[in-house]
């Protein structure tokens, strides 16, 4: 598919998988590949299975970006809000396998799943802005609101709490969490099961379900699109 993406079709499931070598970050570049990746399973009409390299889901954006400033990082910030506006609006089910850490906009992906599992093990879950002295974006709120616990969501957002695998179920953050080696497989397990739903009603219960969130979500897109200045974050 592309230098830090592959794209594999079988029996009506797609597995995208990221792996730049490091810790996908989600780049200008990582996006791209992305986009296309989902342009590809919606025109193969794909139940989508998205996972990471061993250990990592993705670490969120590219921080040097941010540093460096410019237009650049805004599109970097709004590009990535509007991958997860993708996912949670895709018209198939997606299933996340999340294989390690997740960070930042990392775990803005993970939350705009519809399956979320996770691998066990010393892995970092957590939307961590406030502790680096960035404050949180309006859309990233909106992400974490639709799919967090109520008495998880100030916790996680506004005190940037670290979460292990295990807790982040509680949260809201995964469904579910399975042994490393048994990730891939019962990712495909997943999907291959809710590919046999009625996936037009599925679409349209999703739609119907996701509503308020996704208007709420492209309202802060907006938002963050006016309001950022890569040097301190959203105002």
């Amino acid at each position: 598919m592309g230098e830090r993406t592959t794209y594999r079709l079988e029996d009506g499931i797609a597995t995208i998988t990221m792996d730049d070598g490091k810790v996908n970050v989600l780049s200008n570049e990582m996006q791209a590949e992305l986009n296309a990746a989902l342009d590809r399973a919606m025109a193969d009409q794909a139940v989508i299975v998205l996972s990471g390299r061993p250990g990592i889901f993705s670490a969120g954006f590219d921080l040097s970006v941010f540093q460096a400033g410019g237009p650049e990082a805004v599109r970097m910030l709004i590009g990535g809000f509007e991958v997860a506006e993708r996912l949670l609006s895709f018209p198939r089910p997606v299933v996340i396998a999340c294989p390690g850490h997740a960070i930042a906009m990392g775990v803005f992906l993970l939350l705009s799943g519809d399956y979320r599992i996770g691998a066990a093990g010393p892995y970092k879950i957590t939307a961590n802005e406030v502790a680096i002295n960035m404050t949180m974006p309006e859309t990233a709120i909106e992400i974490c609101r639709q799919r967090l616990a109520p008495a998880h969501l100030v916790r996680a957002v506004t005190l940037a709490e670290v979460y292990s695998p295990a807790d982040a179920v509680a949260a809201g953050f995964l469904d579910r969490i399975v042994e490393p080696d048994e990730l891939s497989q019962t990712a495909h397990d997943v999907a291959t099961s809710l590919a046999a739903l009625s996936l037009e009603a599925h679409e349209a219960t999703k739609q119907r379900v996701r509503r308020g969130s996704l208007a709420a979500i492209r309202a802060a897109i907006e938002v963050d699109a006016a309001s950022f200045t890569p040097a301190a974050g959203p105002e």
